[in-house]
């Protein structure tokens, strides 16, 4: 079991080495939203069981998202950052463990982020939409505030509904390629513990990760219009793009996972 996850883990690396997939991953997120609209606009999609948003993935996974993400990153990002405070900058306990928490901030970030993004969605449709209900004609018409109120009433509603599968779904897997490339400037020894924990974080991560873009795809070929589609995955790389590529790069921040090492000059891998 051990030696199966430590090649996982080992091949998973390799495939993550030098931030190839977090490079690549935003321009494939927006052609699976370009490519997934048009087949679903051209009603070229077959029938399959991750139409129905009652799926298990989509019940126990996705409408949970940031919490998956959350609750994995958590551990990922306080063990490895404390190790790589320790090894790299020969930190004592205190200054590690403030390092841990400068680093667990980003988590914050993240939850304010998605808090903030879906609340305003909401927001929107609420501002933008209509209730259709199939009242008979002579019952007076009802006017309805929001979706929630619509559909307590057995109504449809109609309005602009930014997909937020789009938007969280491509923040939650950009944001993990950025925090596991911590791997990439840590040294543990082969034997340790501390590896099979990390180890086993990490390959979870990844599989998260994978669960979230095929999600996307299903999203993209399956539901919502394109406009609602692409608003939604470029709010969600605004967001990672704002912050792992803008604000984490200055002092008064969550900061990067590998602070003051560039990726062309690494020199401790994970991997030995």
């Amino acid at each position: 079991m051990m030696e199966r996850l430590e090649r996982s883990g080992r091949w998973l690396r390799a495939g993550l080495a030098g931030g190839r997939v977090s490079r690549r991953l935003p321009w494939l997120l927006l052609a699976i939203v370009l490519l997934g609209s048009a087949l679903k606009d051209g009603d070229l999609v077959p029938e399959t069981p991750m139409r129905n948003k009652r799926n298990p993935l989509n019940v126990y996974f996705v409408k949970v998202a940031w919490a998956w993400t959350f609750w994995l990153l958590l551990p990922f990002i306080a063990v490895t950052t404390y190790q790589f405070a320790k090894s790299k900058f020969l930190y004592g306990a205190t200054k590690s463990i403030l390092m841990v928490l400068r680093r667990l901030s980003a988590l914050a970030v993240g939850t304010a982020i998605w808090y903030v993004c879906t609340g305003l969605f909401m927001y929107i449709e609420n501002l933008t939409g209509t209730c259709s209900t199939s009242g008979k004609l002579s019952e007076p018409r009802q006017l309805y505030a929001t979706k929630q109120e619509c559909h307590q009433n057995h109504g449809i509603w109609n309005g602009f509904d930014i997909s937020g599968h789009c938007f969280l779904l491509s923040y939650c897997a950009l944001m993990i390629m950025e925090e596991v490339a911590v791997l990439e400037g840590l040294s543990i020894d082969q034997n340790s513990k501390l590896r099979v924990v990390i180890n086993g974080l990490f390959v979870s991560l990844c599989f998260l990760t994978m669960i979230w873009v095929f999600m996307f795809l299903c999203t993209a070929v399956y539901f919502h219009d394109f406009s609602q589609k692409l608003l939604g995955v470029l709010i969600g790389l605004s967001a990672w793009y704002g912050t792992y590529r803008f604000w984490y790069l200055k002092p008064f921040s969550p900061g990067l996972p590998l602070p003051n090492i560039p990726l062309s000059s690494k020199k401790y891998s994970y991997s030995r």
